[in-house]
């Protein structure tokens, strides 16, 4: 039987990694033979969760193409945010929860795309749609992918399906929601050790806005200044980013979990952009983004709207 992939995106996060775990193991039950891959290096909340539930990290696959014909797709459909080689493989299926953009495909395809905060509450109601018991470890998974995109349910982007799905797997998974969910949240928030070409690079997408190409980086903190301490430092690499990528802007975003607001750090030639979507002034290439937690509802639609806006 041909081997499938089942991959989220670059720079994976905790909804990329379990989303692709999960829907490989639904898929396999239904008989596919399904191998969940990811792309980039795990980051700290994420470990923690495979970790807590004693689950295989995925294997790290470089070149889809060398190995299958055919990938499905989940947390993600943007073709720069996946493999490198994506246009050499056929893609079954996407299972997502964010803008459909820079997509098309030579063959139909499963398209599965919800307004929800994470993509395992599309992956829960899968399992249910085909009659497949949810395991204790695919519980913990998707739970914390909830946890992890909606900020403990905080995220403006978290919906009455999030918060349901949420407190049915923390049952099923065994663990008591807040308590589970606040370590969780503090193990991915400890930066401690990262280098800053780490930090800028372990959840950062890239999106075409408009005529201008923009990269979006997010991390969570419990204290902000741990990161803009070394502002001097994190300035020349995203600078770099910017010349070497070719960027209009790169927007680094450091959210407090706790306060639930943000900073953000902009380089660009586009960085005006910034202060026209969220009515502020950068000072020292930074400001505030009071109320800020989520690039997917936050930040991406209204960059977009004022990119479009403004001429090549």
């Amino acid at each position: 039987m041909e081997k499938v992939f089942v991959l989220g995106h670059k720079n994976p996060d905790t909804d990329s990694i379990c989303s692709a775990i999960v829907y490989a193991n639904l898929k396999n039950k239904l008989g596919m033979n399904a191998e969940p891959i990811r792309l980039g290096q795990l980051n700290g909340e994420t470990q923690y969760v495979l970790d807590h539930f004693q689950v295989a990290v995925p294997r790290l696959v470089e070149n889809v193409s060398k190995e299958v014909e055919s990938v499905i797709l989940v947390d993600h459909n943007e073709r720069q945010q996946s493999a490198d080689d994506i246009n050499e493989v056929r893609v079954l299926e996407v299972i997502d929860h964010h803008r459909i953009a820079n997509f098309e495909t030579s063959d139909p395809l499963y398209y599965r795309a919800e307004p929800v905060g994470c993509t395992t509450t599309i992956l829960n109601k899968l399992h249910k749609e085909h009659g497949v018991e949810v395991t204790k470890e695919m519980a913990g998974l998707m739970l914390s992918a909830i946890i992890s995109d909606t900020l403990l349910l905080k995220s403006p982007t978290c919906t009455e399906q999030d918060v349901a799905a949420a407190r049915e797997l923390a049952t099923i998974a065994g663990v008591e929601l807040e308590s589970y969910g606040l370590e969780m949240l503090k193990a991915g928030a400890d930066l401690s050790g990262k280098t800053i070409a780490e930090l800028i690079s372990l959840d950062a997408k890239e999106f075409d806005m408009g005529s201008k190409k923009v990269e979006i980086a997010q991390v969570n903190v419990v204290d902000t200044n741990d990161v803009l301490a070394r502002q001097d430092e994190l300035e020349a690499a995203l600078k770099q980013v910017v010349a070497d990528k070719k960027l209009d802007l790169f927007l680094f975003v450091v959210t407090d979990i706790l306060n639930n607001d943000s900073v953000g750090v902009a380089i660009g030639e586009a960085t005006d952009a910034v202060e026209q979507a969220f009515n502020v002034k950068l000072t020292n290439n930074t400001a505030t983004l009071k109320g800020v937690v989520s690039r997917k509802k936050q930040i991406v639609p209204i960059l977009t709207t004022t990119l479009n806006k403004i001429k090549a």
